[in-house]
């Protein structure tokens, strides 16, 4: 799969954040290489050393940081930053560093804020920082999911003071998290999904979900301890909150994650249910592929019951239920969670593959025989959903060993730090 999506990208895309491997044109959201950044680890960690050593070329001559362009603080931390960071880590290349620590300094205005909550959006060639456009609020997750790399640059660099203005970047990150912590509004261990960047609080109160907007809040609050924190140790008593009103599909990995080091039993248990139901929003789609959105009723028993929404039909290539099967079965050896991988790989190829080179979302999962190609090839369809397909499928059980590494939101791989949590 990924040499075929790479193909499209190199043939019709190369060098642009996204491919439209339908109109064999490209897409541009950043002006940073999204797709090409964010395929690097996965390109090294399938052997695809050709593919690799072209993209790397790119980097070398072709990326630059100093433009006139407005990023989203968060997008561009998790694709971005953490894409260079774990190519450095699993290479060994001080190329990907020094453009990591380029992209980090540039970064940095974002944090210039009356509360230390981040702006979401940053000039990185004018050094300037703003909200959106129609809110001051910035959201819980983009806050929030931006400390494995920021800590994990930091230590790389060894940085202590940026300049007199700003902390380092592991301080500036972690500042947001104690302030996020001491925060009242909570449910629960439930967080409100908006944050004000000039008061520092809440907003929308009462307003919870673990779907877009606060949902790797939650992952980043283990992520964070196992990656060698134990200011964040006290994540256990969250999550035993997470799953009383809501279900999303990076979910079961997360609690599987959490068994693993020691947190609650119940957790795997529960991981294993909500795996099941994630499965099963693949299955009783006629394309096998899961929709956007998909509601259950209370009122019935059987998953069945399953009724998905005509704006929420679509399938956008997205990486969670594939990344929470790569957990599952690390953990448990069930090889069960592989063929449901596979499954769910074989729907990839029938239903979004194009001809001529990569693969497209879709409009309508219930659709097979005119599923509606949308024209678009998100960088994460090969971050994510084709490495941790990979890995998954992978005879190799101890490549990138859980043990060993912490995953970004992006997929990408960062060391855990010595002496990680027991």
């Amino acid at each position: 799969l990924l040499e075929h999506a790479w193909k499209g990208y190199k043939d019709f895309a190369w060098g642009h954040d996204e491919l439209k491997p339908i109109s064999k044109s490209f897409g541009e959201w950043f002006g940073l290489g999204l797709t090409l950044i964010d395929s690097l680890d996965t390109m090294w960690i399938m052997g695809l050393k050709e593919e690799f050593e072209e993209a790397k070329t790119w980097v070398e001559k072709e990326l630059t940081f100093n433009k006139n362009v407005d990023v989203n603080l968060f997008e561009t931390t998790i694709r971005v930053l953490g894409g260079l960071l774990s190519t450095y880590h699993l290479t060994g290349d001080q190329l990907f560093l020094d453009k990591a620590k380029d992209l980090g300094s540039r970064l940095m205005p974002a944090f210039k804020t009356p509360s230390k909550i981040p702006f979401s959006d940053v000039n990185i060639g004018k050094g300037t920082a703003h909200p959106p456009r129609w809110t001051s609020d910035s959201t819980l997750a983009e806050v929030t999911s931006i400390q494995l790399e920021f800590r994990e640059l930091s230590r790389l660099t060894q940085d202590s003071v940026i300049s007199s203005v700003f902390l380092s970047f592991q301080e500036v990150v972690n500042e947001v998290m104690k302030l996020v912590h001491k925060l009242p509004g909570k449910h629960d261990g439930l967080v409100p999904m908006f944050i004000n960047t000039n008061s520092g609080q809440f907003t929308h109160k009462g307003v919870f979900t673990l779907g877009a907007r606060a949902d790797s809040y939650y992952e980043y609050l283990l992520k964070q301890w196992l990656q060698g924190d134990l200011m964040f140790c006290d994540s256990e008593k969250y999550l035993q909150k997470l799953v009383k009103d809501h279900l999303v599909c990076f979910l079961p990995g997360t609690l599987a994650l959490g068994a693993h080091n020691n947190l609650s039993g119940d957790h795997m248990d529960l991981a294993v249910q909500l795996m099941e139901t994630c499965h099963q929003m693949y299955t009783q789609m006629e394309t096998g592929l899961s929709p956007e959105i998909a509601h259950f009723s209370l009122q019935h028993i059987h998953l069945c019951a399953t009724a998905v929404q005509l704006s929420a039909v679509h399938n956008l290539l997205r990486p969670e239920t594939v990344e929470s099967l790569f957990y599952m079965y690390r953990f448990t050896k069930d090889t069960k969670y592989r063929d449901w991988g596979w499954e769910i790989l074989q729907s990839f190829n029938k239903y979004t593959k194009v001809s001529g080179g990569g693969y497209t979302s879709i409009n309508n999962v219930r659709d097979p025989v005119n599923p509606g190609p949308r024209d678009k090839m998100e960088s994460f369809f090969l971050g994510e959903t084709l490495k941790y397909l990979y890995l998954l499928l992978s005879d190799d059980v101890e490549l990138l060993s859980l043990d060993k590494y912490v995953f970004n939101t992006e997929a990408h791989p960062l060391p855990i730090w010595p002496s990680p949590p027991k």
